[in-house]
């Protein structure tokens, strides 16, 4: 196959453009109707097929390198913002800054959207305090004690001045000593006042004592 630029008149890495209007000038020069019953009809038939091969090979070519130009610039055009978000502190498109993000976060662990909270915590980088913070948030929320004192206390490791984690775990103490308190009871550790039969019992044993040593605590038995 001959150069396929110089078939169709060009310069190397021309447009698809220009290899478009060469084609189509070319084709209205060499075209059958203008050589019937022409000497010259076999020639122009024989640079007819150089020239739709000639098309033919650089538009698939060109094509192809469009697509990846195309995939390129947007791979440069993700990372750039993945570059922005971790320069700036964003964790999702639409925050103007962190505080905003908290915000949001905040506001859908309060309103009981806590799939969405989860997922947008999940997308921040780094496990700061702040990370801490929201987690236990969400752990505090969702009912999960436990969980959420450690997150809480480890804000407020990372960020001793921070006076919001501290309130919020100063809260979540207040909470966690009675759910701890609550539990214990429900397990059987103390019972927080005698039952009946203990009672009766008890009753019983000191009157039949008193009767041993010659009195009577309960006149009916």
């Amino acid at each position: 196959m001959k150069n396929p630029y110089e078939v169709l008149g060009i310069k190397e890495g021309a447009s698809i453009d220009e290899i478009k209007k060469a084609y189509r000038e070319l084709v209205k020069k060499y075209h059958p109707d203008r050589y019937m019953d022409n000497p010259l009809s076999g020639l122009a038939e024989e640079k007819l097929r150089e020239i739709n091969e000639a098309y033919d090979y650089l538009m698939k070519n060109a094509n192809n390198n469009n697509q990846r130009n195309q995939q390129y610039q947007r791979q440069q055009q993700y990372q750039r913002q993945q570059q922005q978000q971790r320069n700036t502190g964003y964790y999702g498109s639409g925050f103007a800054n962190d505080s905003q993000f908290v915000n949001q976060v905040k506001m859908m662990i309060q309103n009981g959207n806590l799939a969405q909270a989860q997922r947008m915590v999940d997308s921040m980088p780094n496990r700061d305090a702040t990370w801490n913070y929201l987690q236990g948030l969400l752990f505090l929320r969702r009912g999960w004690y436990d969980r959420a004192n450690a997150h809480l206390q480890r804000a407020v490791q990372m960020e001793p001045s921070n006076i919001e984690y501290r309130d919020a775990l100063s809260r979540i103490n207040n909470q966690y000593t009675g759910y701890r308190q609550n539990q214990h009871y429900y397990r059987g550790g103390y019972n927080t006042s005698p039952d009946m039969c203990n009672l009766c019992t008890t009753l019983w044993c000191a009157d039949t004592m008193c009767e041993c040593c010659g009195g009577d605590l309960i006149a009916c038995c």
